[in-house]
């Protein structure tokens, strides 16, 4: 990665942003407990402990979600992702050594369950990292070295 502003793929934005939706909600709702102090004070200690806890959830999905818009902001910032060489936020057609074909997005971070992310910083990710459509590169996976063809970029 550039150390800089890195731009990301629109499906990635997307799951960013959904992501954000749902932890607004969910402070929303931990925050209608807090509201009002709660009204009666002479709670008891596990009354206190709860509030507590509900207190400390609420930063944490507020430090999300203030890492989430700082990291929308730094995508608009870097702008689109580059489609002459292979970057964060790319997405790129991969040919393996075995013949089998994949589109793959270049990602920071990978989603749950997102068998179409790479991260840059994982063998594939950073073996495709500058390079171009009709490159080849070299990667080491558990089995060994590998290869694979980069035949697109793009969408």
């Amino acid at each position: 990665m550039t150390g800089g502003p890195e731009p990301i793929s629109a499906v990635a934005r997307e799951a960013l942003e959904r992501e954000r939706d749902d932890l607004r909600t969910e402070r929303e709702a931990v925050a209608v407990t807090l509201r009002g102090g709660g009204g009666d004070q002479t709670g008891d200690r596990a009354d206190q402990a709860d509030e507590l806890e509900r207190a400390t959830e609420l930063d944490r999905l507020d430090r999300r979600i203030d890492e989430i818009n700082g990291r929308l902001g730094e995508a608009d910032a870097a702008g689109a992702p580059r489609t002459d060489a292979v970057g964060v936020g790319s997405t790129v057609k991969v040919r393996f050594e075995d013949g089998t074909e994949a589109t793959v997005q270049i990602g920071e971070v990978a989603a749950v369950l997102d068998r179409t992310m790479v991260t840059a910083d994982s063998p594939l990710g950073a073996a495709l990292l500058g390079h171009h459509a009709g490159d080849t590169v070299t990667y080491v996976t558990p089995e060994g070295r590998t290869t694979a063809a980069v035949l697109s970029l793009g969408d």
